[in-house]
């Protein structure tokens, strides 16, 4: 465990709502990352993923950075762009 993870877990013992507002945002942005990698693996631009989806840039943009409250249709929407299939899975 680095400095970094010492300290978000610290702070997450010290404060229940850091740790609940943390948990979520953090899964929120990992969505985002995991579409962004997903196009870059496929080579394409955001430019590119908004033609097929018939939407603009900024729309994907918004999706890859601030991926909050993604309908699971954009989703689906996006990983097929990409050449992905997308799965689910409740823990």
């Amino acid at each position: 465990m680095d400095d970094l993870d010492k300290l978000i877990e610290l702070r997450k013992k010290l404060s229940p709502e850091f740790a609940k507002n943390f948990d979520r945002g953090y899964e929120q942005f990992k969505i985002g990352v995991i579409l962004k990698q997903a196009r870059l693996e496929a080579g394409l631009t955001q430019e590119q993923v908004a033609k097929k989806l018939h939407t603009q840039k900024s729309a994907i943009s918004r999706v890859e950075n601030h991926a909050e409250d993604i309908r699971l249709s954009t989703l689906v929407n996006y990983a097929q762009a990409v050449g992905k299939n997308l799965r689910l899975e409740v823990a």
